[in-house]
């Protein structure tokens, strides 16, 4: 049985490859950037003002003190979007400006509105008093000071947020290359499940179906549901797979049917395919059965344990790790955290462990173990916010060491690049 590194690298040397196409930047949210990204413009564009307030040229206030002021004739008022020319732009004069206008030569600072001193008043002003010098570039966004001609916006490899798009808009980069969305398609299996509202109490509810299709909302995948598989349609099972393997889709992902059973009819029909490469078994908990194919077509398949804590294990842990590499998308980085509890496990096994991350009045990171880490419990599940990672060659972990914990999401560590 493999070890879960083992099995890790098994997943490396098998990902898939992904098409890169180009989209427009109003439909890249959640998508993998397929190339670094870089601006084609300053930003912003021009000098512009922080504030309301009088743009003057410095150099006219240099001999200024609180004995000698100066009086500057204001001559136009520019609002932000308004064309800055001036056509004429007499010494010793300034110019209204409200935040984010223009700011051009000879004007090259600027005083907020607040300070200022009119003449002859308030009302009516038709200058503005100074007595004092004022420095170069006050209150001014300086061209550039944002973004630079050829800074990166966006690295390869990179999950696109709204963050991400609202730079790309300002920067007026409309269309960009992306990875394309994995196709996967999912069938639960087994006589046990039923989608009814209604079940009586030797049936169980689908509840792996609709919790793949909720977990992946935010992920760039095309999921395609089947309807549930019974235990006796291995015949049609098998023709399902074979019009799989010669679709569109990229992952074939199975819940149940994979142990040893009478009804595990999965791992013999998938092995008819001889596929490329292969593992079943792995070292872990829960979901040790859990099996891998790769075919020949560049497709794959992954067969999860029915349980739905092992297939939630199972996807968090291998799945999603393939679908990272096969994106380019940059490795997953653990949050490593201290154990507030004693744990002990078997040597040769990995352990996902349902828990909570929070931090200590002190500002570390704890990992706090739920009660229940049988694989059928899901209350534990429900409560957790993170996975601790036990690994393997070594049984005894003790309270206050540090452990590899992940999120329950599988989102937030990916964003890290």
């Amino acid at each position: 049985m493999k070890s879960y590194n083992s099995a890790l690298g098994k997943l490396n040397k098998n990902n898939l490859f992904i098409k890169n196409e180009l989209i427009s930047i109003k439909e890249t949210l959640n998508r993998i950037s397929a190339s670094d990204v870089f601006s084609k413009n300053n930003y912003p564009s021009s000098d512009n003002t922080a504030f309301d307030g009088y743009a003057v040229n410095s150099k006219e206030t240099i001999s200024l003190n609180n004995k000698k002021y100066k009086k500057f004739k204001i001559i136009k008022t520019l609002a932000a979007g308004d064309n800055p020319k001036i056509k004429r732009i007499p010494k010793n004069s300034c110019i209204e400006v409200m935040t984010g206008a223009i700011i051009k030569k000879p004007f090259d600072t600027v005083i907020p509105i607040e300070k200022i001193k009119f003449y002859p008043d308030k009302k009516k002003p038709k200058y503005i008093v100074l007595n004092q010098k004022i420095t170069k570039n006050e209150f001014i966004r300086k061209v550039g000071s944002d973004f630079r001609q050829g800074d990166k916006i966006i690295s390869k490899g990179q999950y696109i947020n709204s963050s991400h798009i609202l730079a790309l808009k300002t920067l007026g980069i409309e269309k960009i290359k992306v990875k394309k969305k994995l196709n996967i398609v999912f069938y639960p299996t087994g006589d046990e499940l039923s989608d009814k509202k209604k079940i009586p109490f030797w049936k169980i509810k689908n509840s792996n179906t609709s919790y793949l299709n909720s977990y992946i909302k935010n992920l760039p995948i095309n999921l395609e549901i089947k309807k549930i598989v019974r235990d006796k349609q291995t015949a049609f099972f098998k023709k399902e797979i074979q019009k799989k393997i010669n679709s569109n889709a990229d992952i074939i992902i199975t819940s149940g049917a994979i142990s040893a059973g009478k009804f595990d009819f999965i791992p013999n029909i998938i092995k008819q395919f001889k596929p490329k490469d292969i593992f079943k078994g792995v070292s872990i908990r829960p979901g040790k059965p859990i099996m891998f194919a790769k075919f020949i077509n560049n497709k794959c398949f992954f067969g999860l344990p029915g349980n739905p804590i092992s297939t939630a294990a199972c996807f968090r842990f291998f799945v999603m790790p393939f679908i990272f590499k096969s994106l380019n998308i940059s490795p997953e980085k653990p949050i490593l955290a201290k154990l507030k509890g004693n744990f002990s496990k078997k040597r040769k096994f990995t352990r996902f462990i349902k828990g909570r991350l929070s931090f200590s009045k002190k500002g570390n990171v704890e990992f706090k173990i739920l009660k229940g880490q049988e694989s059928y419990k899901i209350k534990p599940f429900a409560k957790s916010n993170s996975w601790g990672v036990f690994k393997n060659g070594k049984a005894k972990f003790k309270k206050g060491e540090y452990i590899a914990c992940y999120s329950s999401s599988g989102i937030n560590e990916f964003l890290i690049n």
